[in-house]
């Protein structure tokens, strides 16, 4: 890649001391954006890594171990058709293309519907969908495909981000958000739907194997709404709750010396796009990921050891642990982060959605609580988002 980056660049102890004051209260903002539900879908089949390598007979040791110290224990994935012998038969772009139009609406379908329920709201009270995907390129895009085959409202305004990557699914949020914010009161739905199942290239180089051992299939949908600044009630009859995290503000940096470090690329060869993930990233993301996250903090007059939440992007274990040595996290802060990874793999843009639902589940979540929500993906870019409960 020729960047020059240190292989770490840890501050030393978290940033924490003794008698600290309590957290600031960041001003109430009028009319902010809260996340008012959130639902998750995957296809149909899991495989342990060890069931992938063998369904596609790999016995290279070196792509073996890439697989098997991923600290990932099993990914959904629609495994191609195979022949007579069990041999899986390669799919053409084309092939790919209509898996990911047919996987990604059926999971986009069911994590938008579990979202609704968790949210207590129905299909025709959408206003705004924003569908996120990388795994596959569709004209109509996703949204409009979503509108026709749910029965959501022709009147629904939509948008599509196609081609960002894994920290896509925040650059949506934050475009949402806005949106949510200009019409208080109305019902905004994110998904992120990635197929990744549709973007393998099988062949024996390690350029592949480091891909083919990380990502797996899922969809995750959140639902935003605006408090309305004079009334208890939005014109839904959605409740204002306080259990439901506003969204504060957004901060995003571009690496523009790593802007190839994650890639599509068309192999003339398999005659189909092809993912590459440079092996510097991890450090990439570490090197940098300190400047913006105090950025999204300072801000707000915040500090890290203020946040009780950190919801991170399961990009993979080297990844994880640069973000966490670099910020001073412990593992527990990103607990929900590897759990998902092991039991997902990397879901792409909706990885941080797998985690937050988790949060959720857990229970812990007390109200004033800060978080902060971090994706990273192509440009290489990490976006970040500051949440209150």
């Amino acid at each position: 890649m020729g960047v020059d980056i240190p292989m770490t660049v840890c501050t030393g102890l978290p940033d924490i001391g003794l008698n600290e004051a309590p957290a600031p209260e960041v001003k109430d903002i009028p009319g902010a954006a809260r996340i008012v539900g959130v639902g998750t879908a995957t296809t149909e089949n899991s495989y342990t890594q060890r069931e992938i390598l063998d369904i596609f007979r790999i016995m290279d040791p070196r792509v073996r171990s890439v697989f098997l110290n991923s600290a990932i224990e099993r990914r959904f994935l629609t495994i191609p058709p195979r022949d007579a012998d069990g041999t899986c038969l390669p799919e053409t772009q084309g092939e790919l293309l209509t898996k990911h139009r047919r996987l990604a609406l059926e999971m986009g379908a069911r994590a938008v519907r579990a979202c609704l329920e968790n949210s207590g709201v129905g299909l025709s009270d959408i206003d705004y969908l924003c569908c996120v995907t990388t795994t596959g390129f569709l004209t109509p895009g996703l949204s409009a495909r979503l509108i026709r085959e749910m029965g959501i409202l022709p009147r629904t305004s939509r948008v599509d981000v196609v081609g960002m990557g894994c920290n896509a699914g925040l650059n949506a949020l934050n475009a949402t958000a806005a949106w949510a914010v200009a019409n208080p009161g109305k019902v905004a739905v994110v998904l992120c739907a990635e197929a990744c199942s549709a973007a393998y290239v099988i062949d024996s180089t390690m350029r592949t194997a480091v891909v083919n051992s990380l990502f797996g299939d899922g969809a995750a949908a959140i639902a935003l709404i605006s408090d309305s600044p004079d009334a208890a009630y939005s014109p839904s009859g959605l409740p204002s709750a306080p259990g439901n995290p506003r969204i504060l503000r957004f901060a995003s940096h571009l690496i523009t010396d790593a802007i190839d470090a994650m890639r599509y690329d068309w192999d003339d060869e398999q005659g189909k796009f092809s993912f590459y993930l440079d092996p510097e990233v991890p450090y990439v993301v570490g090197a940098h990921v300190e400047q913006v996250v105090d950025r999204l903090l300072s801000g707000a007059g915040l500090r890290r050891s203020d946040i009780g939440q950190w919801l991170v992007h399961s990009g993979g274990k080297k990844v994880i642990d640069a973000v966490r040595v670099n910020l001073g996290l412990t593992r527990h802060d990103v607990r929900h982060t590897t759990g998902v990874l092991r039991d997902y793999g990397n879901l792409s843009s909706g990885s941080f959605l797998f985690s937050y639902e988790r949060l959720l589940d857990e229970g812990v979540v007390q109200a004033g609580d800060y978080g902060v929500l971090m994706t990273m993906g192509p440009g290489s870019t990490i976006e970040t988002a500051l949440v209150q409960w």
